[in-house]
């Protein structure tokens, strides 16, 4: 569900609605024990008279709830961009839960962002097109991992390399998403780093296998999205 007021989105959820302090926690502008504190002390009230008290007990500024909000918020309406095929419907009567603090995003931001996106994806699956083979060390001279500057989510993804173990199974082991994998896999092999093999048959132990995604049609996805951003628009 996405809300629009004044052609800027307000407000936006999934079917598992997220409450602010989750929001905040998860934004890291809350530790872990403020989080625990809330969850037993105040899980009862709503975002917005969760909000006044902590800004009036300092413990967060009102610029950072609408920070982390906008960042959440826009994280949803980006989904829909990596979206193949799907149903939507605009409903003008239909507001926001009272008890949810609203925010103003710039419409055209998203929609720029979400294009850079889908277009990123879509090179991506053009140089990866499947995630069911495997990853080797590469053999070229010269490539050692010691000398490398890898960040720490690239690391857990290097440590599990072998040609037992399919990029898949690498995702899954490490919780990435279809298109974080894609972009780690493929800076490694821009690096000369790794090379794409075919898998072998027995997989690492514990790390599940799955079974192969059939490959989104591009202009079917391009159609939906084009749909969506015209009808936005129009708003």
């Amino acid at each position: 569900m996405v809300s629009f007021r004044e052609g800027r989105v307000s407000y936006a959820r999934t079917g598992q609605d997220e409450n602010l302090a989750t929001v905040l926690y998860r934004s890291s502008k809350l530790t872990a024990a403020q989080f625990r504190a809330i969850q037993e002390k105040a899980a009862n009230i709503s975002d917005k008279e969760l909000g006044l008290l902590l800004i009036n007990a300092s413990y967060i500024s009102q610029q950072d709830i609408i920070a982390s909000l906008q960042a959440y918020f826009t994280a949803i309406v980006n989904r829909l961009f990596a979206w193949g095929e799907g149903l939507f419907r605009f409903e003008n009567e239909l507001q926001p839960p009272e008890d949810k603090i609203t925010v103003r995003i710039n419409l055209e931001n998203i929609i720029i962002e979400g294009t850079r996106r889908l277009k990123e994806q879509e090179q991506l699956a053009d140089e990866i097109p499947s995630l069911d083979v495997a990853l080797k060390f590469s053999d070229r001279p010269g490539t050692t991992l010691r000398n490398l500057n890898l960040s720490v989510e690239e690391w857990r993804v290097v440590s599990f390399i072998n040609p037992k173990n399919t990029i898949r199974q690498i995702a899954s082991a490490t919780k990435k998403s279809d298109m974080e994998i894609r972009r780690i896999v493929y800076s490694l092999l821009q690096a000369g780093i790794v090379e794409l093999v075919r898998a072998e048959a027995a997989a690492m132990a514990g790390i599940p296998a799955r079974q192969p995604v059939a490959p989104v049609n591009k202009e079917e996805q391009k159609s939906l999205i084009n749909r969506l951003i015209s009808r936005i628009r129009s708003i």
